[in-house]
């Protein structure tokens, strides 16, 4: 199995695309001029103006959910192997796959919005809506469909469960199949609900867990602000090979960062397109403005606190991926164990500690002695548990595109059964496996998506431009496609019928 998912990795994940995904996150960037710049504070205004509907749910629930989406292992566990693989140089190429990734999320989630559909008491959207209403092929919205659904159900739910078994073993010693047994009851009883109580749950425990890590990770940046230069200074040049100890690595630091980055604030994938559709609103660009402000979120904010309290620490060593077989594989910084620790006997210590988020709590703890193994697997329960929130609605809707009546409600069983056992399945499986598995189903979901969006990019890009000229008019804007020489946007054009 580890080879065959070691392969498919090879396969997705090769340079081309490494290199490919920023070059498409740049060009979206060019092509909105910067929008994720010009608009910051119209993203942050319109996260709270939107209301709910009886089948729509609000701009900040669906925000809600997308972050349920972002925020998860990848900020916590994710970030620290970025870190662990690629040295502390993988920060920046983190910061910056999110700061291009802003405007591919902003062309998704608007696409995701014009091209959405009203089905019995619920917005449905996403890529498999939009590829076959904007691209017409019926065929490639079923591959990415499918795709979406071996994704959302099979591959990524045991890299959450994993991390939260993991996390919750390390502090409280918890056996993981116990844990995976707590995980499935509590998931089984919000997925019954569907949409809304997954938006209910979102609205609450995101936000909450998301302001108490920010909260102790800022606590730590000022114990130690006196070495906030450097730890910056770090991150720059490692990130370019300036910095001796990491110059060997840099296509590590890179490839690393841009992986880690994409999985954690999911731009690209497809995802975030899939809660902007049920948003309710009168202008798609609205929502897709929303939905980049939470790249912002998820990675600049949270994924930063990670990366800060793991480099102020010093609570990390470094794998080198191309050490020979049998040769001395890390980088040790020096500071990774305990003070009373020293030479071999500190080296020794840092390779027992597997890269992710005991990377984490093993720096929260050095700062804030026994508190930091207990906050980070409680953080990363709410994340990873909300994430696997997300995974199921994302799967519920793709369910809905490709069935209908009794075969669909047949379909959100089958749906909700397979998660559950995904996800169980995860806290008891190797956490390298998990994370291979995990980003292969990833892999699976950006090539098709980013392909997608490349081909039906003009839309997002004209309601873009329809907004900006009506909020200069003064208007609140609403969105008429075909004034806008928009074809396929049939819910807003039986809206604006109905007018």
């Amino acid at each position: 199995m580890e080879n065959v998912v070691g392969f498919l990795n090879d396969m997705l994940w090769g340079p081309w695309f490494i290199y490919g995904i920023m070059l498409v996150g740049l060009l979206f960037s060019v092509l909105t001029r910067f929008m994720q710049v010009r608009h910051i504070k119209e993203m942050f205004v319109l996260m709270f103006s939107g209301k709910k509907s009886k089948k729509g749910i609000s701009s900040f629930q669906a925000l809600s959910i997308a972050l349920s989406g972002r925020v998860g292992t990848g900020n916590i566990a994710g970030t620290a192997t970025a870190i662990g693989m690629g040295g502390p140089g993988a920060v920046f190429w983190m910061w910056l796959i999110a700061f291009i990734g802003a405007a591919t999320a902003y062309i998704e989630s608007t696409l995701g919005q014009i091209y959405k559909e009203e089905k019995e008491t619920e917005y449905r959207g996403g890529p498999a809506y939009y590829i076959e209403k904007g691209m017409g092929k019926k065929w490639f919205a079923v591959i990415f469909a499918v795709a979406a659904l071996l994704a959302m159900l099979v591959l990524m739910p045991g890299v959450q469960s994993n991390a939260i078994a993991g996390a919750v073993t390390t502090a409280f010693g918890i056996d993981e199949w116990i844990v995976g047994l707590l995980i499935i009851v509590l998931l089984g009883v919000i997925i019954i609900g569907g949409v809304k109580w997954i938006a209910n749950a979102a609205q609450v425990i995101v936000p909450f867990m998301a302001l108490a890590y920010v909260i102790v990770a800022a606590i730590i940046i000022f114990m130690n602000f006196s070495e906030l230069p450097g730890v910056i200074s770090l991150i720059f040049t490692s990130a370019f090979g300036a910095e001796e100890l990491f110059g060997g690595i840099i296509g590590s630091a890179i490839a690393w960062g841009v992986k880690r980055g994409i999985y954690s604030n999911e731009a690209g994938q497809g995802t975030g397109a899939h809660p902007a559709a049920a948003a309710e609103v009168s202008h798609p660009a609205k929502q897709g403005l929303v939905q980049a402000a939470s790249v912002y979120i998820d990675t600049l904010l949270i994924c930063s606190a990670t990366a800060f309290m793991i480099l102020f620490t010093g609570m990390y060593n470094v794998q080198d991926e191309g050490a020979a077989k049998g040769a001395d594989p890390y980088i040790f910084t020096g500071a990774f164990s305990a003070d009373e620790l020293s030479g071999e006997a500190q080296i020794t210590f840092a390779k027992s500690i597997e890269e992710g988020a005991a990377f984490t709590q093993y720096a929260v703890d050095s700062s804030l002695p026994g508190f930091g193994g207990p906050f980070v697997a409680i953080a990363l329960f709410f994340f990873a548990f909300t994430t696997i929130m997300a995974y199921y609605y994302i799967a519920e809707t793709n369910v809905a595109y490709l069935f209908s009546g009794k075969a669909e409600k047949i379909g959100i069983w089958v749906a909700k059964f397979a998660i559950l056992g995904a996800t169980f399945y995860g806290t008891i499986r190797e956490s390298k496996l998990a994370w291979g598995m995990g980003d292969v189903g990833l892999g699976l979901m950006v090539w098709i998506n980013v392909i997608a969006i490349l081909i039906i990019m003009k839309p997002a890009l004209v309601a873009l431009k329809d907004y900006e000229k009506q909020k200069k008019e003064g208007k609140d804007p609403t969105f008429d496609p075909k004034a806008l020489g928009i074809k396929g946007a049939d819910f807003w054009e039986r809206r604006n019928e109905k007018k």
